[in-house]
């Protein structure tokens, strides 16, 4: 019947089959033409942006219009593209005869995009055709200009790599540094508030950190916070991040109305000495509703707060108790340190050559004291590594060209961006998808910007450390700044200074690169085709009437606890949005879900839920081949879809507590897996089965696997003995503690390993871990050691990070010889038997960080403590003994000259007044 069925509908359609044939065949002439238009376009813009940085401004208004025209193109030929492969290129793949029925049907579904396509390709093909002729006419030729521009700049990976070192330290800024610290500690008892006011790029910011961070002030008061505030802010969520830095839980303060957050905020703050810095204030009205919250407890506390606006300063005046301190530009001769400081950090041992010092002079004229500026050019020469008299002064001219008579920072930003490298560009202008002050972590930015196609292969290097030799460069030239580091030396969380994002969005909306659509209804439209799109709103309107269907990028940023979006709207977004390479989601407080139908997005490549309150994924996942990256962490979910195994291409999966017991006769075929975070394992688990899948994946490099308990030990170290290539591994008990974990009998461990975490009951670190040869960071937990780790890790000549905590070491003292010269940073924490530590001299000769939390019976200092001679940061946290916290008091303990050494010493004030 089956077969009768089939006979009689092919008889019926044949013609139609017939004629949709022809049509298939031209398509996929048309198809192949046009891919080759679009590398041919590609070409031109290119050549077109080059030409654009040599011209300046004088470049002529007709090539301006055809290369909008152009890029307009170009988007919508990517965009036929994808949709030919949705609908023309995925043919019907089922066994037997259903084969026809499935030909059939597939042929009449498709019937009309296809049409459609065929029409959109003959189309465009007829307007670039129009475009080609017009730019004829403007005589735009291929090649670059030789003008001496920045495009014959030539780039050398190794001095860039140099250039990868914390921003120059700011000059200039001595005496407001001292007279702001007098301020906070010195004066009245009554709360005061302290406003540093200055133009964009300034050096607000960094003022008040170095104020903020300096010991004077962080040894004189009992708490201490950092708020970032920006343009667009919500008060409620001001104090939440207040009482959260206090100690409170996030959960507690998310039903808390704005009066409850206020006096909570009191409460906690009454018997406190306090100062708080409020960073980047705009609104004049910021300070009516939060000088409730920060009570006059009469006790010296301190509000600092930094402000382009001397208005915002001023309408303090009405309630408090006013300081206001006014920036001034730098002067010339402090504008020339730090321009030779920033220049010449690499070279004439920072020194200026005699014959650079004039045309010195005349760049750093053009900055006007401002820092930001100064910074950012000094960068620029430096990263481009010219050293003779010509070539600055060429720089210099072409310099002048950008800035003519109007000099300003935008113009100086504009210009560093001009001169960077084309395939950095795009990484840049991506800090305009992120909303204003904005800290992104970078491991997923370069996750971001791989599916976006940004990152290009090298020869011998993953596209993960191509991104971080990008962000290296972005860095090195100023234009990105990082905001801290991992332990080797990489750039871990970054953001873009406020002006330089001005000038980004600026870009982006020429470009039609982005728009960001924000709470306070900031718009920055491109007009036209829009490839990306970056909503902070909770506005159904704004949301639902936003054209889709050419969007490839889509972030979404929730900020509040009020619901999200319609349902209808959710509902529509697979389809709308059907193009998407990149679809984020960050924080959402109330319920969330999405629809089955994700699995229509046949081209995405990034997908993140982060901290999103759903608890399940549709099946229809399983159809999102081009996936690459999937980030669930944060969520609710705890069991992947078996479809999962389908995704060939998924590099990254990270979420919360994973189980991968649906995914045990699949997930050896994901074999383009690096990274698997957070898989649970618990006891009714077949854990055997899935070692012998993971295995398998050759790929992998990072790997995290809790609630491991005792039954697990054969397979987990089976496991260990396959996983020759990782780099990461994170091993633990998770909620589920068990009984003691054999790891001895790994024979052949990953000799890759240079991050290992083990938060497991061992009672003796397994021989292994000290025959590591690349291990740099190693962090211990709950391990219940007897013996001194100490003795097993003094072989690590590589290590760098150290954590020891949580009962790791169960034995009372701790005994550091002559070993781990390379190590920088050492934490020690809630190791409750712990009474003594020596470090004889030479031990940890390079340590930096020293970090010590909650070792309740530790009464002094270690003994050899001042034999760190690189030692820059000292830091007590947690419930430490009273004798210990007096013998370190600033004020007369009789340890204190034992760390005078040490630049920063940071002791929790608020644990001071604990006793045991």
């Amino acid at each position: 019947m089956a077969e009768m069925a089939v006979s009689l509908a092919v008889d019926h359609l044949l013609p139609l089959l017939k004629g949709e044939a022809n049509l298939l065949k031209g398509i996929h002439k048309e198809f192949a033409d046009i891919k080759d238009e679009l590398e041919s376009i590609q070409a031109f813009l290119k050549d077109a942006d080059r030409r654009a940085v040599a011209e300046g401004e004088n470049t002529d208004e007709g090539v301006k219009t055809w290369v909008k025209q152009a890029r307009e193109a170009a988007f919508r030929i990517e965009d036929i593209i994808d949709e030919y492969l949705i609908y023309v290129g995925k043919k019907p793949h089922d066994p037997g005869c259903v084969v026809s029925l499935n030909k059939i049907a597939h042929l009449i579904k498709t019937l009309i995009p296809r049409h459609r396509i065929a029409s959109e390709i003959r189309d465009i093909k007829s307007h670039v055709r129009g475009i080609r002729e017009r730019s004829e006419t403007y005589s735009f030729e291929r090649g670059s200009s030789s003008s001496g521009g920045s495009q014959n700049v030539k780039w050398h990976d190794p001095r860039i790599a140099s250039l990868f070192v914390e921003e120059a330290e700011l000059v200039g800024f001595e005496k407001p540094r001292d007279k702001l610290i007098g301020l906070l500690v010195e004066g009245p008892e009554e709360r005061t508030v302290i406003s540093v006011v200055g133009m964009g790029g300034q050096g607000k910011t960094t003022l008040a950190n170095r104020v903020f961070n300096n010991p004077k002030v962080t040894c004189h008061f009992d708490f201490q916070a950092w708020i970032t505030v920006s343009q667009s802010y919500s008060v409620d969520e001001l104090l939440r991040n207040l009482l959260q830095k206090l100690g409170t839980e996030k959960e507690e303060t998310i039903e808390m109305d704005q009066e409850a957050l206020i006096k909570e905020t009191r409460n906690c703050l009454q018997q406190k000495r306090y100062v708080v810095v409020f960073d980047d204030v705009w609104n004049p009205h910021f300070w009516d509703v939060i000088q409730f919250a920060l009570l006059d407890n009469k006790n010296g506390s301190r509000i600092l707060i930094t402000t382009r606006k001397e208005d915002v300063a001023m309408s303090c005046k009405k309630f408090s108790s006013v300081h206001v301190h006014m920036l001034e530009p730098l002067s010339h001769e402090k504008s020339l340190e730090l321009f030779y400081k920033k220049t010449f950090q690499h070279d004439f041992n920072g020194r200026c050559p005699d014959d650079l010092v004039e045309i010195s002079c005349e760049i750093v004229e053009k900055c006007k004291g401002l820092p930001l500026a100064i910074v950012c050019i000094g960068g620029l020469l430096c990263s481009k590594g010219i050293s003779t008299a010509l070539e600055w002064k060429r720089f210099c001219n072409n310099l002048s060209s950008e800035l003519g008579n109007n000099s300003s920072i935008n113009k100086i930003l504009g210009f560093s961006y001009d001169d960077l490298p084309y395939y950095l560009k795009p990484c840049l202008l991506y800090f305009g998808m992120y909303p204003e002050d904005y800290a992104v972590r970078s491991k997923r930015l370069i996750r971001q910007w791989i599916a976006e196609g940004f990152v290009k292969y090298e020869k011998g290097k993953t596209l993960e450390e191509v991104g971080q030799q990008y962000l290296r460069e972005l860095v090195g030239r100023s234009l990105v700044q990082a905001r801290s580091f991992t332990i080797d030396g990489k750039v871990s969380v970054c953001q873009v200074h406020d002006l330089t994002r001005e000038m980004i969005l600026e870009k982006c909306k020429y470009l039609r690169f982005c728009e960001y659509i924000g709470e306070d209804s900031e718009l920055v439209s491109s007009g036209g085709i829009t490839r990306r799109q970056s909503l902070k709103t909770t506005s159904y309107v704004s949301m639902e009437n936003i054209e889709g269907s050419h969007v490839r990028t889509l972030f979404f940023f929730f900020s509040d606890i009020k619901p999200i979006f319609s349902t209808s709207w959710v509902e529509e977004l697979p389809k709308k949005y059907k193009l998407l390479k990149v679809l984020h989601f960050e924080t959402a407080y109330k319920w969330f879900f999405f629809p089955k139908s994700l699995g229509n997005f046949m081209h995405l490549k990034y997908l993140s839920f982060e901290y999103l309150p759903i608890d399940s994924l549709p099946k229809s996942i399983g159809n999102l081949q081009n996936l690459e990256s999937l980030n669930i962490s944060g969520t609710l979910i705890r069991i992947l879809p078996k479809e999962i195994y389908k995704l060939r291409k998924l590099r990254y999966l990270s979420g919360t507590l994973l189980k991968l017991i649906q995914m045990k006769d699949g997930i050896e075929g994901m074999t383009s897996l690096q990274t698997l975070k957070k898989v649970s394992i618990t006891y009714d688990d077949r854990f055997e089965l899935i070692t012998r899948e993971l295995e398998k994946l050759r790929q992998l490099r990072s790997l995290s696997l809790i609630d491991i308990a005792t039954e697990h030990e054969n397979a987990l170290c089976s496991l260990l003995n396959q996983m020759q290539h990782l780099e990461e591994l994170c091993i633990g008990f998770g909620l589920f503690f068990g009984g003691v974990i054999d790891l001895s009998l790994v024979s052949s461990p990953p000799k890759f390993l240079w991050k290992l975490r083990l938060e497991l009951k061992l009672n003796k670190l397994p021989e292994w871990v000290q025959e590591l040869p690349n291990l740099a960071k190693l962090t211990l937990r709950w391990c219940e050691l007897i013996e001194d780790p100490l003795k097993s890790l003094k072989n690590l000549q590589n290590l760098m990070y150290l954590d020891i905590g949580f009962e790791a070491y169960v034995g009372e003292s701790l005994h550091f010889q002559g070993e781990f010269q390379n190590l920088k940073e050492l934490n020690l924490s809630r190791l409750d038997n712990l009474n003594s530590i020596v470090i004889e001299k030479g031990a940890m000769s390079s340590l930096e960080r020293l970090t010590f939390y909650s070792l309740f019976l530790l009464k002094t200092v270690p003994i050899g403590i001042h034999n760190l001679e690189k030692l820059q940061v000292f830091q007590v946290e947690g419930e430490m003994s009273a004798e210990f916290l007096d013998n370190i008091a600033p004020d007369g303990g009789q340890d204190r000259w034992i760390i005078q050494h040490v630049p920063y010493v940071s002791i929790d004030a608020q644990v001071m007044e604990t006793k045991p």
